[in-house]
């Protein structure tokens, strides 16, 4: 039976939109699509809704592996993509909530993934114990292999450990998660640096992953930088020095050099190490930041300045001690569309001690070049995008290591993609030939006009976390500023998610183009409109002004009575139902998608059976090709 909506070949200019290929839904789950570990967010956030943290928590672990530390710690790609914040500028709060769920979870150790007694005879090494790697072990493990992680430090957590302040990632939240692989039985080696790789392949490994992070911060060579280089750190050094307590104090006075992420990191450390007097320095204004907004909007609650459009000359010293930077106040214009900088004047800032945050090179001279592993002129490895293999067969890279310095939840992806690639490889199948995704479509309907979700539009505002007090939080490294979102806080913002995984499924043979759709349409996302082949000629019959033309339009089969089409914008719907509790025909229907994401291990396993009443049958449940 042909998928619902679709038509027979016919001479129609414009083919009907495939909602068969997972991937058509995929992309309209705005969040989802965003994540590069393609967590399904709109459900783990029903499922907080309706205090089910466990089922939440584990939902979030089977894409993101790590949702107390994501919950905390994640970049949030998600959030910028997030449709509520089309609607009033601030998008729902996913990464807290995820935080909710791991925080309330019960003991959920029955359910986690086990290593089976028998092990399949395969053995893999993981270099560095970070999350790319953690991730492939936890891939690993259920099926059978022998799995040894080789970590140069006493701790495993890579940069999670040494490079996330605790008052951002709690060790307790840390040492959970980790410890829930490892405990699977994975082979982990502390103070074990692999210092050659030539030496690691004489040892018959059937596979290798190398998950070493970019562990080189980059320094800043310009006057005075020797002189002053016992004031003078590096920001990831620096960092992993606080970790191990090796830094107890610092200057009153403290400059940071750049305006990532850990140049965040660096300068709310400073604060509770003595640092009163504390300056970002940022080449660039605010919307050029690399650091996230939510990291700035941190920063400056701790009372730490941002000083933008300036660029380091020369430290100044006195008597052969830093005493302060002298740096070039910029303009910055556009010419022939690149922007320029110009210098308008100088000035000196003082300081105590200044900390370079200006990024993060990987480090490979434990690699022999000449052991099958190709690099390129930046003396990166060469590796494939897709199967995450270099060139030497049966040596995979991931997370900082592969293409240089990203962020956590990237990391996971690539160690899905390696264990899957070392899956294949270890079994000799190719590489090239992915698994499939798959998907269920299953409909919402639990009445006349009833849906199994809640459709109601909340106006609320994005619910704002609570933080330790400022006296509080800086009387140590260890006193976590987040709070958590309580019951009632939360209860509000899962009300703000539009759950756009509950799709308008459309089924062209039962339209009668009453225009009931149209004209409830809160959004004017609906349009009958002639059957037209080109994209643009079809948009300009759309009922509102097309805003994103990277987004598709659905389009259905032709009407029976006049041979329209019926058009979708799918930027700009609110998933509210409003469409399919009008249709008199039932034409339009709110079916939940469900994308099921290939693992190592196999596809994810459908939720839909326990999420939605047993009366809720599904529809559609195929698995397609990824397209």
């Amino acid at each position: 039976m042909s998928a619902a909506g679709a038509r027979p070949a016919s001479t129609s200019p414009r083919p009907p939109t495939d909602v068969s290929n997972p991937q058509y839904y995929h992309k309209v789950v705005d969040c989802q699509w965003a994540c590069p570990a393609h967590t399904n967010v709109p459900e783990y956030i029903r499922l907080i809704a309706q205090g089910r943290y466990s089922d939440a928590y584990l939902l979030n672990r089977e894409s993101n592996v790590f949702p107390g530390i994501l919950g905390r710690t994640c970049d949030r790609p998600c959030e910028p993509a997030c449709r509520r914040g089309r609607i009033d500028g601030k998008p729902v709060a996913i990464c807290r909530l995820k935080r909710v769920a791991a925080d309330h979870r019960g003991d959920v150790t029955d359910r986690l993934p086990k290593a089976p007694a028998e092990k399949n005879g395969k053995r893999v090494a993981l270099i560095g114990a970070g999350p790319a790697s953690l991730t492939v072990a936890n891939d690993l493990m259920p099926l059978g292999y022998q799995v040894t992680i080789l970590e140069k430090l006493a701790e495993p957590g890579g940069l999670m450990r040494i490079n996330i302040p605790s008052f951002r990632l709690p060790a307790e939240v840390l040492d959970e998660e980790v410890g829930s692989i490892l405990g699977m039985g994975v082979d982990i080696r502390y103070n074990s640096p692999v210092e050659s790789m030539r030496t690691l392949l004489e040892d018959p490994w059937d596979a290798v992953f190398v998950g070493s992070g970019a562990p080189k911060g980059k320094d800043l060579e310009i006057p005075g930088r020797t002189e002053a280089a016992a004031n003078i750190h590096i920001g990831i050094e620096w960092l992993a020095s606080a970790h191990f307590g090796h830094i107890e104090r610092i200057g009153e006075r403290v400059l940071i050099i750049g305006v990532g992420n850990t140049a965040m990191d660096c300068c709310r450390t400073s604060r509770r190490l003595g640092g009163h007097d504390v300056k970002v320095i940022a080449r660039r204004s605010r919307p050029y930041f690399k650091a996230s907004p939510w990291e700035l909007e941190d920063a400056e609650e701790e009372g730490i300045a941002i000083v933008e459009n300036h660029a380091p000359k020369r430290f100044v010293l006195e008597n052969g001690r830093l005493v302060g930077l002298e740096l070039e106040r910029l303009r910055w214009f556009d010419q022939n569309g690149r922007q320029k900088s110009e210098v308008v004047d100088t000035v000196v800032i003082p300081c105590d001690d200044v900390i370079l945050a200006i990024g993060q090179d990987n480090a490979f001279p434990w690699i022999e070049r000449d052991v099958g592993i190709d690099f390129d002129e930046h003396g990166m490895p060469i590796v494939d995008k897709t199967t995450m293999q270099c060139s030497r067969p049966g040596v995979f890279f991931g997370g900082d290591a592969a293409w240089g310095p990203e962020n956590i939840i990237w990391a996971v992806e690539h160690g899905h993609q390696a264990a899957i690639s070392i899956h294949q490889h270890c079994q000799s199948q190719p590489l090239s030939e992915r698994p499939a995704y798959g998907m269920n479509l299953v409909s919402s309907k639990v009445g006349m006009h009833a849906w199994s979700y809640s459709n109601d539009y909340s106006p609320l505002p994005r619910t704002k976390m609570q933080h330790a007090e400022l006296t509080k939080r800086f009387a140590g490294l260890g006193v976590e500023v987040e709070l958590g979102f309580t019951a009632e806080e939360t209860a509000r913002e899962v009300e703000r998610c539009l759950n756009c995984d509950i799709e308008t499924h459309f089924t062209a043979s039962l339209c009668i183009e009453c225009d009931a759709c149209i004209d409830v349409c809160p959004v004017n996302c609906l349009t009958i409109a002639p059957d037209v082949a080109d994209d643009m000629d079809l948009r300009a019959w759309l009922s509102a002004p097309t805003m994103n033309p990277t987004q598709a339009l659905y389009s259905s089969s032709p009407l029976p009575q006049t041979q329209r089409i019926m058009v979708k914008d799918e930027d700009v719907c609110l998933h509210c139902g409003l469409c399919a509790e009008r249709c008199p025909t039932a034409a339009w229907d709110m079916r939940q998608f469900e994308l099921l994401v290939p693992y190592a291990l196999g596809r994810a396993a459908s939720r839909l059976a326990t999420v939605m009443p047993s009366f809720a049958l599904p529809v559609t449940n195929q698995a397609v090709q990824n397209a």
